[in-house]
C-alpha cells in the first residue's frame, strides 16, 4: 500500500471496540489500599488474547490480585534498541448512580464506548492489543523488538505495577531505550485546516502529603486558644487559595510557539488567561501545567462534638513543575506556617524530554497519514504516569495514545470523571495510527 494513502484498514479495527468493551467490563477499581478486586482478571484476559496469536506473555503478581502482563515481540533488527508500549489496567472507582450508563457495562451509545477506563486507559490497552494481534496474525514483525506491558496499580502510584517490575524484573526491559504510554496523541481542532495532536513530553512531579497539627485536647464548652482544627483549617485555606506563579518550562515554551504559529499570533506567557481562552476543552490540561499546584483533598479530626481533639490532619495532592521542586517545597512551608507538620505519603519525580528525534518523526508521519491536517505538538501532563518508573531505567518516555476526537467532546473532563467515554471512530483511528507508528519507528 502506498505511503501516499491517507487511510487504510487493518483487521485490528474490527476487534478493537470489543476488546475495549470487554476490558471495561472487568472491574479493576483501585482504592489504593488493596481493598478492590485487583487487576488479576484483566492480566489474565490480556495474556489470553496475546497467547491466542502465538505470543508467550508472562504474568507477574506483586501482591494478591495485583498482576501485570508483559510480553516481548522479536523485531526484524534485533541489534536496534527496543520500544516499550505500556498501559495500565487498573481504574479509579466509580459510583454507578452518577452515570448515564453503568461504568462497568462497556455500553455503546451515541457513537461512543462508555465506562470507567474508556480513556484512562483501557482504550489504549485495547488499541495495543488489536494492533499487535493483527501484526502477529499477518506475520508482520516490528522493525525492532517491541515490549508490551499491561500494568497494575498506576492509579495509586504504580508501586505494585511498574515500580515492582522495574525493581524486581528489570531484565524484561533490557535493551529498551524509548517508550510510549498514556495521555498524549489526542487531537485539538484549531480550524478546518489544522488539527493539533498533543504529545506528552513532560509531566509534573508529585508530593502526596499528610499535614498534621497537634493541639491541646479539651472540653468543647471552654475557651480554647490551642485548637488543632482551627490552626489546620486556616493553613489549609491559605494553601487551597494560593495561586502559584506561572513558570515557563521548555515544554511550555515549545507548546506556545507551536500554538502561536497555528493561530497566527504570538502568545504571551504573562497573559496565559487569554491563551487558555483559545483552547476550549484542553484548557484544563494545559492550565494545570503552567504552575505548581497544591489541592487539599481530605480532612480528619475529632470523635465527639463536645471534645476538642488534640490533633487534626489533612491530605494534599501537590504537583510541581520540572526544575522547581525546591522552590515549591519552600513555598509550601511558608504558606502552611510553623505549626503544621508536613510529611510525604507518596512522592515521585518530574519528567521532561525534548520534542525531537526519530520517534517523534514517526508519530508525525503516522498521524498525517491518517489525518492530513494533523500536526504533533509537545505538552506537559499535570499528573503522572508509569513513565516515571521506566525513566529509572533510562528509557525516554512519551505520552502517545492517538485519538482523533470531535471538537465538542470534553476530553480532559473524561479522566476520573463521570460518564467517561471514547468515540468508536477514535478507537479505530488509533489502531491505524499505532500500526503505522510501529512500522515507522
Amino acid at each position: 500500500m502506498s505511503e501516499q494513502d491517507t487511510t487504510r484498514s487493518i483487521k485490528g479495527e474490527d476487534e478493537v471496540v470489543d476488546l475495549c468493551r470487554e476490558l471495561i467490563r472487568i472491574d479493576t477499581s483501585n482504592y489504593g489500599d488493596h481493598s478492590g478486586p485487583g487487576e488479576r482478571k484483566a492480566a489474565e484476559y490480556v495474556a489470553e488474547k496475546l497467547a491466542e496469536v502465538g505470543l508467550e506473555p508472562q504474568i507477574f503478581e506483586s501482591h494478591r490480585g495485583r498482576a501485570s502482563t508483559v510480553v516481548r515481540i522479536e523485531g526484524e533488527d534485533r541489534s536496534r534498541p527496543g520500544l516499550l508500549i505500556h498501559g495500565h489496567t487498573d481504574v479509579v472507582p466509580a459510583n454507578a448512580q452518577d452515570w448515564t450508563h453503568h461504568p462497568f457495562s462497556g455500553e455503546i451509545a451515541d457513537g461512543c464506548v462508555w465506562g470507567r477506563g474508556a480513556v484512562d486507559m483501557k482504550d489504549m490497552d485495547a488499541m495495543t492489543l488489536a494492533v499487535v494481534r493483527d501484526r502477529v496474525r499477518s506475520g508482520r514483525k516490528p522493525p525492532r523488538d517491541l515490549v508490551l506491558a499491561f500494568l497494575a496499580d498506576e492509579e495509586a502510584g504504580g508501586t505494585f505495577g511498574a515500580k515492582h517490575l522495574v525493581t524486581k524484573h528489570p531484565d524484561l526491559f533490557e535493551g529498551v531505550t524509548e517508550a510510549i504510554g498514556e495521555v498524549g496523541g489526542f487531537s485539538f481542532t484549531v480550524n478546518e485546516d489544522l488539527r493539533l495532536y498533543l504529545v506528552e513530553t513532560a509531566q509534573k512531579g508529585m508530593h502526596w502529603m499528610k499535614l498534621t497539627v497537634d493541639g491541646t485536647a479539651g472540653h468543647g464548652s471552654m475557651i480554647h486558644k490551642d485548637n488543632a482544627i482551627t490552626e489546620l483549617s486556616e493553613a489549609v485555606g491559605r494553601l487551597g487559595r494560593h495561586k502559584f506563579p506561572v513558570r515557563v518550562t521548555k515544554t511550555l515554551r515549545h507548546f506556545l510557539d507551536e500554538l502561536g504559529d497555528a493561530l497566527g499570533t504570538e502568545l504571551d506567557p504573562e497573559d496565559m488567561d487569554a491563551t487558555l481562552a483559545k483552547l476550549g476543552g484542553i484548557a484544563k490540561l494545559i492550565g494545570a501545567s503552567l504552575q505548581n499546584t497544591a489541592n487539599p483533598t481530605q480532612l480528619g479530626a475529632g470523635y465527639k462534638v463536645n471534645v476538642i481533639p488534640g490533633q487534626a490532619t489533612a491530605h494534599v495532592d501537590a504537583r510541581y513543575l520540572p526544575g522547581y521542586e525546591e522552590e515549591f517545597l519552600a513555598d509550601l512551608d511558608r504558606i502552611l506556617g510553623p505549626h503544621v507538620k508536613r510529611e510525604d505519603v507518596h512522592a515521585d519525580k518530574a519528567l521532561e524530554t525534548t520534542f525531537d528525534g526519530a520517534l517523534v518523526d514517526a508519530m508525525q508521519t503516522a498521524l498525517v497519514a491518517e489525518d492530513p491536517i494533523a500536526r504533533a505538538v509537545p505538552y506537559m501532563l499535570s499528573a503522572g504516569t508509569d513513565a516515571k518508573s521506566f525513566d529509572d531505567l533510562g528509557i525516554r518516555c512519551f505520552g502517545f495514545a492517538p485519538l482523533k476526537l470531535p471538537p465538542e467532546l470534553d476530553f480532559a473532563g473524561m479522566f476520573h470523571g463521570v460518564d467517561e467515554r471514547v468515540p468508536v471512530d477514535a478507537l479505530k483511528f488509533g489502531v491505524r495510527v499505532l500500526d503505522r507508528f510501529i512500522e515507522a519507528s
